[in-house]
C-alpha cells in the first residue's frame, strides 16, 4: 500500500524541517518526501493539518497480561488504546520501577498478538527486587539478593530492553549500594537510567542528587520522572537550575512532566505513609478515590484509613501541584511530555487519555510554546533519549509512524469523572505505514510490535 499525505505541514524536529511538503509511505517506511505528483494507492488530503512522527510517550505504565497470555485490551479502556486515540504510535512502558510481567516476555507478547501502539519497555528494579525475594519494600536487599536483581535486570537489557527504571519512592528500603549494584546493568551498553525518586517538595532535593549521583558514577544518561509531581510545590526554578548544574558539568540527564496539577498513585504506596499532608501542606480533602464504591469521593480521614487498610491499591489522584511550577517545567528546554499514564480498567486520571492534545491546546495555542517545540518534546526528544531506532522521525527509511493532526481543533476531553473521553482533532495515525486511526476512530487494533534497543 503506497499512503500519500499532501498539502500538510510537515514538522519533524529531529531533521529541523517545519514547512509545506507531501508524505509517502510504503512497505512500512517513509518512501519519499517533497512536492509534486506521486503515484499512489491513497492519497489524502490535508491540507491544514500537521504531518508529524508519531508521538512518542516516554513515561507510561503498560496493561496488564491477562490470563490468557494476551494483552488486556479494551477498546476504550486499555492504556494502550487511550494512547492511540491522543496520537501516541510508541509507548515507553515499565517506568517507576514496575513490571505488569516479566519485561522480555511482554516485549514477545506484543509481537505475538500485537499492540494498539509499539512498545519499548523498561527493566523495573522494583519487579526484579521482588522476583529475588526481597518483598519488604521498607528492608534493604541483602547481597545475594542484590546480586538476583542485577542479573535478571543484565538479562532483560540483553533481551532488548531499553534501559532499567526505578522508584525509588516506592522501595524505600533500597540504598546505595543496591542502587549502584542494579544501575551498572547499564553500563555495558550505555542505556539511560531512569527514576521516581525518592522523595519530593521540600526533600526533592537531595533525592535528586542521590539519583544524579549514581549515574554520575557510572557514566550513564539519566532521566528524572514526572518532575511536576516531584518539584511541583514551589522548588522548580531551584530544581531546574540543579539539573543544568549537572548538565552543565557533563552529566547527560533529561527530564519529563504532563500537563496536570495533580498525580495519581495507589494508595497504598508509600506516597502515603505518615508525613504526607505535612509534605504537602494539606488536608485530606485534596485526595479524591478512583474506584469503587467510592469512586469521585474527597477523602475524610475515616475514609483514608479504611481504603488504604481495605483496599490499597486503590487508584487516587491528588490535587496538590501548582499549575504555574507544572508549566514552568513544561516550557523548559531539558524537559520532554510524558503522560505517567496508569489506569485500572478505565480507571484513573486523564492523563492518559489527554496529555498530548492537552499539551498543543494548553500551551501551544496560548503561547506558551511554539508548536514546533512541543512537537520536539513529543517525538524527536524521546526517542533520542531511549535510542528508539526509526522513530521520532519522517527522514526518508524511518518506520512510517505518523500522527496528523488540525492544530486549531485538537483538545483534550478526558477529565477527573471521565478519565478515557478521547481527544478531538486527531485525523490520522500510520503505525508502520497503515492506517490505525481516522477521524478519532481506531481502525486497526493490533498494528504495534516491539521497539526492542540493543
Amino acid at each position: 500500500m503506497r499512503t500519500l499525505l499532501y498539502g500538510g505541514r510537515v514538522i519533524d524536529p529531529a531533521n529541523s524541517v517545519d514547512g509545506r511538503l507531501d508524505l509517502l509511505l510504503e512497505d512500512g517506511k517513509v518512501a519519499w518526501a517533497g512536492t509534486g505528483p506521486v503515484q499512489a494507492d491513497r492519497a489524502l488530503d490535508v491540507t491544514g493539518k500537521v504531518v508529524c512522527p508519531g508521538f512518542i510517550d516516554c513515561h507510561t505504565h503498560e496493561d496488564p497480561v491477562e490470563p490468557d497470555g494476551r494483552l488486556y485490551a479494551d477498546g476504550d479502556r486499555s492504556v494502550f488504546s487511550c494512547m492511540l486515540r491522543m496520537g501516541v504510535t510508541t509507548v515507553v512502558a515499565g517506568n517507576c520501577g514496575e513490571n505488569v510481567y516479566d519485561p522480555a516476555g511482554y516485549l514477545d507478547i506484543v509481537d505475538r498478538h500485537g499492540a494498539f501502539v509499539n512498545v519499548a519497555m523498561l527493566a523495573g528494579h522494583e519487579f526484579f527486587r521482588v522476583q529475588a525475594g526481597a518483598s519488604d519494600r521498607y528492608a534493604p536487599a541483602g547481597d545475594g539478593q542484590t546480586a538476583a536483581m542485577a542479573e535478571g535486570l543484565a538479562g532483560a537489557l540483553g533481551a532488548g530492553c531499553a534501559g532499567v527504571s526505578f522508584g525509588i519512592r516506592y522501595t524505600p528500603g533500597m540504598d546505595e549500594r543496591e542502587l549502584l549494584a542494579c544501575a551498572q546493568a547499564c553500563v555495558p551498553s550505555g542505556k539511560p537510567l531512569a527514576c521516581h525518586l525518592r522523595d519530593d517538595a521540600a526533600n526533592v532535593f537531595s533525592a535528586l542528587d542521590e539519583f544524579l549521583g549514581a549515574a554520575r558514577t557510572l557514566g550513564l544518561p539519566a532521566q528524572v520522572s514526572h518532575i511536576g509531581s516531584m518539584a511541583g510545590f514551589g522548588q522548580m526554578a531551584e530544581f531546574l537550575a540543579a539539573v543544568g548544574r549537572y548538565r552543565l558539568s557533563g552529566l547527560d540527564v533529561t527530564c519529563d512532566c504532563y500537563p496536570y496539577d495533580a498525580f495519581s498513585t495507589g494508595l497504598g504506596s508509600a506516597t502515603y505513609d505518615d508525613g504526607w499532608l505535612e509534605r504537602y501542606g494539606c488536608d485530606y480533602g485534596v485526595l479524591e478515590l478512583c474506584e469503587g464504591e467510592y469512586k469521585g469521593r474527597r477523602c475524610t480521614e475515616e475514609l483514608f484509613r479504611k481504603v488504604r487498610r481495605e483496599m490499597p491499591d486503590c487508584r487516587t489522584v491528588c490535587h496538590v501541584m501548582d499549575p504555574k511550577q507544572v508549566a514552568m517545567a513544561l516550557c523548559h528546554p531539558a524537559v520532554m511530555l510524558a503522560s505517567d499514564a496508569t489506569m485500572h480498567r478505565g480507571q484513573g486520571h486523564p492523563r492518559a487519555a489527554g496529555t498530548f492534545p492537552r499539551l498543543i491546546a494548553g500551551y501551544v495555542r496560548t503561547g506558551r510554546l511554539s508548536l514546533y517545540d512541543a512537537v520536539a518534546k513529543m517525538t524527536a526528544m524521546p526517542a533520542s533519549r531511549y535510542r528508539l531506532a526509526g522513530k521520532g522521525s519522517l527522514a526518508v527509511g524511518a518506520d512510517g509512524d505518523v500522527t496528523v493532526f488540525d492544530p486549531e481543533r485538537i483538545c483534550d476531553r478526558s477529565t477527573f469523572d471521565d478519565p478515557i473521553a478521547p481527544p478531538e482533532g486527531i485525523d490520522y495515525v500510520f503505525i508502520g505505514g497503515q492506517p490505525a486511526l481516522e477521524k478519532g476512530a481506531v481502525v486497526c487494533p493490533a498494528l504495534g510490535r516491539s521497539v526492542r534497543v540493543y
